[in-house]
């Protein structure tokens, strides 16, 4: 087992904190949406979508692909 030297671990923890400081530039640089607007359109996707959402009108069991096949039967 191969140990770490000072130099190699120093050299690490800059490569990460670069890493962190990049993810953090380009996060400062996104556009942020108003919570209340992106609400209201995700409420009104979810109303004109839920005829065809199966978490709503359910799947019906002959086209359920992940239904047993076989009954279980206890002795």
């Amino acid at each position: 087992v191969k140990k770490k030297t000072p130099q190699a671990s120093a050299n690490n923890s800059i490569l990460q904190a670069q890493k962190l400081v990049d993810q953090l530039q380009i996060e400062a640089c996104m556009e942020r949406f108003k919570i209340s607007l992106t609400a209201a359109d995700l409420v009104r996707y979810c109303q004109g979508h839920r005829r065809s959402d199966p978490l709503i009108t359910g799947i019906s069991s002959s086209s359920n692909p992940f239904k047993d096949k076989k009954t279980c039967v206890l002795l």
